[in-house]
């Protein structure tokens, strides 16, 4: 996914912190990961969640998508809303789709 720029919310800083992935790590699954989920009516903006792989570990980023027109151009800003290793118990053992309870 293409960005103008990227932001991230305090509450996906302080998740990534504490959950030891960096902002590489996301940057590198903004830029290559696979889209699993669309939510396009979260408000305030559409989101969607994304799988990537960092050193093997599987990792979603939630992302928000937040597009300005302007006179002559479009610009988008991504907005990650938070990161995190999906955990096992709760997701398929592709990671893309959740277990049923």
């Amino acid at each position: 996914m293409n960005f103008d720029r990227v932001l991230f919310s305090e509450h996906a800083v302080q998740r990534m912190f504490s959950r030891g992935i960096s902002i590489d790590d996301v940057m590198d699954i903004i830029q290559k990961g696979e889209k699993i989920a669309e939510y396009p009516e979260d408000s305030p903006y559409p989101s969607c969640t994304l799988l990537g792989f960092v050193r093997n570990i599987p990792i979603h980023v939630v992302l928000g998508h937040h597009v300005v027109l302007g006179v002559d151009s479009e610009h988008h800003t991504g907005i990650i809303i938070t990161a995190y290793v999906p955990n096992p118990d709760i997701w398929s053992s592709d990671y893309k789709t959740r277990r049923r309870s």
